[in-house]
């Protein structure tokens, strides 16, 4: 399984998109996520442009999506 890296906040935003989440609000430097069937918000931040892996994770945990999920949307998304 390759690794987690760090990827542009406009990309992760389309990866969310592709799983269904729609951007409900910005605030600052704050892009804040929904999905129905969510319990909690994805936030993502466009400060750095580059988000960090700790980020990213936290973001997968918070959405429900796997590892595995994440590498298909991204190599989907491409």
């Amino acid at each position: 399984m390759p690794k987690i890296v760090p990827v542009h906040y406009e990309f992760l935003i389309r990866v969310f998109e592709a799983e269904g989440f729609v951007v409900m609000r910005k605030k600052g430097d704050h892009i804040i996520m929904t999905k129905p069937g969510v319990s909690r918000p994805v936030v993502i931040k466009s400060s750095p442009r580059e988000v960090p892996v700790t980020h990213i994770k936290t973001n997968l945990t918070t959405a429900g999506i796997s590892r595995e999920r994440f590498f298909e949307l991204l190599e989907r998304l491409g």
